[in-house]
């Protein structure tokens, strides 16, 4: 059997088990983030270009936006998977380089909507959208990462098969919706190693890739089911020739949706154990920045490569500055929505902090990478001492979870800003009651 046919016979298992209770918690908790991440996301451009440029699909079609509007489906899994993305807060999971929400919520929302699913096949669409995309990215591995934006090219078999789970695809069908999803696969990382509004639009259009290619499976239309592990199919293609033999060997065992990421901070989360790091030092020791001499940080290399800006200039750069995000951290104790805004960009106390912060690649720390992101920082003091912190995980890792408290806390401060605490709190109710609910979440 191909690699689509090993998934596609696992939907088919899927849709005949009933889902464990902690599955559908933990599928409940991806939904809550997704809604967190979709929020501040709404502002942030291309949102709202976006919206302006497919006019054409809103106002009509039985799925919806966020704040209500009709749409299209493949228009609703575009707006809302781009929006999920944009303030960059989105879950991931970690072994797949991944962030899986952005896309596979968008789709099966918008599929769901678009058949009047209720709640709990939603979240089996989540779920298994998440189980399936994961494993590919998981095989497809650290050298695809290397050019490929995973959010992008894995995010659509996470939409697809989403999409084909709530649409009730049989088992062929579903094998061709993952096998055409393929040939829509896309997102170079050389799109945000300069400023740009091009990233968050892979995650939309994985989103809308993935319902798409669903919506063509289910009215016949096939693809190569040796597409990705064909002689010239994807893994060749955007890996290094993979592995595709176990693929599915856990599917049904391990729930990869149980072993999240869901952010603590606000930026990339490839600098988010040297945040933590720096936190922990500043508290641990009453640290303020004017007694700051250096900072030393050591980490894996992606995260160099990607938190790449030095000297950001806008809010997006500034989420992919390494330096930044510490500098930040030690100047503000936090870094959250307030360490984008127009005045902490140009903090000079921030702004001089960084150009005493050293960062560097750590062999250690970047042969662990992906399995486990770690930071070690070091902060000398104008006093003499040298303090030192190794932070062998991030602040929301499966190692070091969010509770579901502080999973609320942080919807509830990323959605009441804008949808207002009383929507907030009515739509956190219905989310922790989807599995028996006769209807999809709305805010």
């Amino acid at each position: 059997m191909h690699a689509t046919e090993v998934f596609a016979r696992y939907s088919a298992e899927f849709h005949r088990q009933p889902l464990p209770p902690e599955v559908i918690h933990h599928a409940k908790r991806a939904v809550i983030d997704w809604y967190a991440s979709l929020f501040p996301g709404l502002s942030a451009a291309p949102v709202r270009q976006l919206e302006e440029a497919l006019a054409d699909d809103l106002d009509r079609g039985r799925a919806s936006l966020a704040r209500g509007r009709s749409a299209t489906a493949r228009a609703a899994a575009l707006i809302n998977g781009t929006a999920a993305h944009a303030a960059e807060v989105d879950d991931s999971f970690r072994d797949a380089m991944y962030h899986p929400g952005a896309a596979t919520v968008a789709a099966a929302l918008a599929a769901g909507q678009n058949v009047g699913a209720n709640g709990l096949e939603f979240l089996r669409g989540v779920v298994l959208g998440y189980e399936v995309s994961t494993r590919i990215g998981v095989v497809m591995g650290r050298p695809h990462y290397k050019y490929w934006h995973s959010t992008g090219t894995v995010g659509s078999f996470g939409a697809a098969a989403a999409a084909a789970c709530l649409m009730s695809l049989d088992e062929p069908a579903f094998a061709h919706a993952l096998a055409t999803a393929a040939t829509f696969t896309a997102g170079l990382q050389q799109a945000f190693r300069m400023n740009s509004m091009s990233k968050p639009l892979h995650a939309g259009r994985a989103a809308e890739a993935g319902v798409l290619a669903a919506q063509l499976a289910g009215r016949g239309v096939t693809g190569s089911l040796d597409v990705l592990d064909g002689e010239i199919g994807l893994g060749q293609a955007m890996s290094n020739g993979p592995d595709w033999s176990q693929a599915g060997a856990t599917l049904g065992q391990d729930f990869h949706i149980t072993r999240l990421t869901f952010k603590n901070h606000i930026g990339c989360g490839h600098t988010f154990a040297a945040i933590d790091a720096a936190l922990e030092l500043k508290q641990r020791y009453g640290l303020e920045a004017g007694n700051i001499a250096r900072v030393h940080v050591a980490t894996y290399r992606p995260a160099l490569d990607i938190a790449c800006y030095t000297h950001p200039t806008t809010a997006n750069e500034a989420r992919f500055s390494l330096t930044y995000v510490v500098a930040t951290a030690l100047a503000h104790g936090s870094v959250r929505l307030a360490a984008y805004e127009p005045a902490r960009l140009e903090d000079q106390v921030t702004r001089a902090l960084m150009e005493r912060i050293e960062v560097a690649v750590d062999p250690a720390l970047d042969a662990a990478f992906p399995g486990q992101r770690a930071a070690r920082v070091v902060i000398e003091t104008r006093d003499g001492r040298r303090l030192d912190h190794l932070q062998p995980n991030r602040k929301g890792d499966p190692e070091q979870a969010l509770t579901d408290d502080e999973l609320e806390g942080k919807y509830m401060e990323l959605a009441s800003p804008v949808i207002g605490s009383d929507r907030s709190q009515a739509l956190l109710a219905q989310i922790w009651a989807l599995d028996a609910s006769a209807t999809l979440p709305h805010a």
